[in-house]
């Protein structure tokens, strides 16, 4: 398990949020990188999710059957892809 200062998990939120903003900023873009990664997400969520980090992780937990733990590891695991694509 790795511990987090909270110097660092407020940074890692912050980086978070930046990269949220781009992502809703070219969302349409997004959409097809997202159905690619979780392909049982469907249109509807897709529109329901429209950039949203916390609607991802909800629709990947009822969609997929995981923990909101699992979720988020798997948004946080495809965020840093994207920002190295960005």
């Amino acid at each position: 398990m790795v511990v987090h200062s909270p110097a660092q998990a407020q940074t890692s939120q912050n980086d978070s949020r930046a990269i949220w903003e781009k992502i809703k900023g070219s969302w349409n873009q997004t959409k097809g990188a997202i159905k690619e990664q979780w392909g049982k997400l469907t249109d509807d969520d897709l529109l329901e999710i429209e950039g949203r980090r916390d609607q991802l992780v909800g629709k990947l937990q009822t969609r997929y059957g995981i923990s909101r733990d699992q979720a988020e590891a798997q948004v946080s695991s495809w965020e840093r892809k994207r920002v190295r694509e960005m």
